[in-house]
Order: structure tokens, then sequence, then C-alpha cells
């Protein structure tokens, strides 16, 4: 029975994704229950999965999305390996390095085009470049791909402290140099009047996807579900963007107590000014995209600077089939 309830709804998302192919008003829509983990508490960064939730874009596809909440430990690349997850957010790198150890993911779409980590210091602080990094201490997520990169690019060595995810130190210390994200945290400095300035990581070259990953068991059985997710969040991402993001924004605050309204428009709006989402057309991204040509240089990347272990292909890690096609 159950391979049959999954061959039902394999066909049923196949005939909604066909042209001409439309439902009786008598015939009842089956909804394939789709759990999506985020990588973090409700923010901007996740408006467009919002935007399609909110806004039935998901239903539309035949799909009844559940959004997880993400933060500290939330496991994503376990729960999405063991289906206890059908898609989640995760790092390109990150999800390069998880499949070259075995686990059985594929990206499937890209969330952000371009990384938005960046290193937060005071306005006033002597660190204008990477370079200048050398002998210092920086605050951040112990483990990070782009912290032998930035050394070894420059030739560079800096002590490390790891994040506990809040400002508190940055903020009763000029010195201190912290991993951030251009969505965030320069956010909440701003309100307590903290003068203060970001290096992003993408100026030293070193630029990831953001990524959708999903278990490789569900596109060989169910790609019908794969396509109609993917199709129906980067139709959410491009309304968040260019309309209007309330209906996202109300379902975030909802779920996120500690979300509040002006730190939703910043976001969005840092989302938009550095091409996070959209990319930049000149070079073929557009929201959602995934080039398997730039994948296989930062699997090349990794492998230059020791991170990663074995050669890999890009097309191990990702796949661009169920993006729809260039306009």
């Amino acid at each position: 029975m159950k391979l049959l309830r999954t061959t039902l709804t394999g066909l049923t998302l196949a005939a909604l994704l066909l042209p001409g192919c439309e439902r009786r008003p008598t015939e009842p829509m089956a909804l394939r229950k789709v759990v999506f983990q985020s990588d973090w508490f409700a923010q901007a960064e996740h408006g467009g999965f919002y935007q399609a939730l909110a806004k039935g874009y998901y239903r539309e596809a035949g799909l009844d999305v559940e959004i997880l909440t993400g933060g500290p430990g939330a496991g994503i690349k376990l729960k999405v390996a063991k289906g206890d997850a059908d898609f989640g957010m995760n790092r390109g790198d990150d999800a390069i390095l998880a499949i070259s150890r075995g686990l059985p993911l594929m990206m499937v779409m890209a969330t952000l085009q371009n990384d938005p980590q960046a290193l937060l210091v005071h306005a006033a602080s002597p660190v204008q470049d990477f370079p200048d990094l050398q002998g210092r201490t920086v605050t951040a997520a112990v483990g990070m791909t782009w912290i032998p990169f930035i050394q070894q690019k420059y030739g560079i060595k800096f002590g490390l402290v790891p994040t506990s995810y809040g400002l508190a130190s940055f903020l009763a210390d000029r010195s201190v140099i912290q991993q951030c994200f251009l969505t965030s945290e320069p956010y909440f400095a701003q309100q307590k009047g903290v003068a203060v300035r970001v290096l992003p990581l993408t100026a030293s070259g070193y630029n990831m996807y953001h990524t959708v990953i999903c278990r490789r068991e569900l596109i060989r059985r169910e790609p019908g579900v794969v396509r109609a997710f993917v199709t129906a969040s980067i139709r959410g991402w491009n309304d968040y963007l260019a309309g209007d993001p309330a209906p996202a924004h109300q379902l975030i605050l909802g779920r996120n107590r500690d979300m509040t309204p002006g730190q939703l428009a910043y976001s969005r709006r840092a989302l938009i000014d550095y091409a996070l989402v959209a990319g930049r057309p000149e070079s073929g991204e557009a929201a959602g995209r995934l080039s398997l040509e730039r994948i296989q240089r930062e699997i090349d990347l990794l492998r230059d600077f020791g991170v990663l272990e074995k050669p890999l292909r890009a097309a191990e890690v990702a796949t661009t089939a169920f993006l729809p096609p260039v306009n």
C-alpha cells in the first residue's frame, strides 16, 4: 500500500506540472506532505519559503509543506539523510563535504547565490582588509571552511574564539572581530548605537552557494515532489523580493518571538542590495539557480586548500534537473 500511495502521489504531482493537465473541480487534490528543515530560527533569509507557504504556492503545486525552524544543533544533514525531513537548508561547502563522506544527499537548488558571511569590526578598527587579521583573534564558528581559506590565501595566522551567536562581547570590546551575516549583526550593532564596518567574505574570493539538499532516494523515487518543491520555492522567492513581503513576514513574526519588523525590513533590504538571492543576471544568476561549473570550482577550491580529502565531480553533489528553464 505504501508503494501504491507513493506512486499515486508522484503521478498526481507529475500531472500538476504538465501544461494543459488540470484537475476537474469535483476531484479533491491529494497533497503530498513535505517536511522542510530550515537552518535557523525564522528570519528574512527564509522569506521565499514562507512566502510560498503563506500565498499557497506549495498547495497549488500539490504539496502540504511544514517548515521546521532550525538553530544550533539542528542536525540538518542527518535529518534529511535519515528521512526525518524531505528537504533542508545547508551551505554548499558543508553539503559537499558531507556528500564526500558518504551521506546520500544532493543539492537541488540554491537559496543564496552569494555568501552572506562577513567579518564585523568596529568602525575605528585598524583591520581594513583580510591581511590585517594577522596575529589577531576572530570570534567565529570554529570548523568553517572559510577559515583555512583566508589563512592560506593571505599567508596569515589568527586565533579563534568559538562564537556564542550573540554580540555582547563585540559590543563591550572594540578590539573584537566577529564573524557575522550581512543581513543580521550589523543591524543589531546599529540599534545599540555602535558604528561598524563589514568585510564580506566574497571580497576574498570565497563565495559558496547556500542550497537546498534532499535525499538521493527522493530524487529517484519521487522526482515530481522535488520539482514541485523547487518550482514553488523559487516562485516564493521571486515574489518575496519583488512584491509585498507582508505574508511571509506575518508567518515569520508568529514563529520567532525574537524577530521584529525592523530587523525583517533590514534583512530583506540586505538580501536585495547584496544580490544574495537573485544574484547578478549578467553572470547568469537567478533565484534558485545552480551552476555545475561553479560548483566544480568550489570543489576544486576545497581540494586546493586541503579541506576536501578526495576529488569529486559536481554532478555527484548537485543536479540542475529540477530548476525551471532560463528565460
